[in-house]
């Protein structure tokens, strides 16, 4: 991987202004899926993913549905965790990027007044 596409990664920010360095089209590596399933997990934008890695939004959903690459998704849960063990919590690490079940500690605030919120 190129260390433009490195540094991008381990700045998430600088991946959101604009001027960002647009890749030559190429086929995309197992490498590549790796690093577009911790962009997603650190919220990058599709467009900025598009972009970086010249190609389209297919290719991209290609590798988040698992089509391509199927492994990359739990080798990137593992890189993931050495390089933001900050964020781990904080993180679904599934397609979505809203995951559809509450997760809600216990003895949390509206236990407190007997709400039961039950996902659907």
């Amino acid at each position: 991987m190129s260390s433009v596409s490195e540094g991008l990664l381990s700045n998430p920010i600088a991946a959101a202004v604009p001027g960002t360095p647009q890749a030559a089209p190429r086929p995309l590596t197992e490498a590549d899926a790796v690093e577009i399933w911790i962009a997603r997990w650190l919220r990058i934008r599709r467009k900025d993913l598009m972009a970086r890695y010249g190609c389209d939004a297919g290719r991209l959903y290609e590798i988040w549905w698992g089509e391509r690459f199927p492994g990359a998704k739990d080798k990137a849960a593992t890189l993931f965790r050495e390089r933001y063990p900050g964020l781990v919590e904080r993180t679904s690490f599934g397609y979505r990027r809203i995951p559809r079940t509450l997760v809600r500690p216990e003895g949390h605030q509206l236990d407190l007044f007997g709400a039961s919120v039950k996902p659907q």
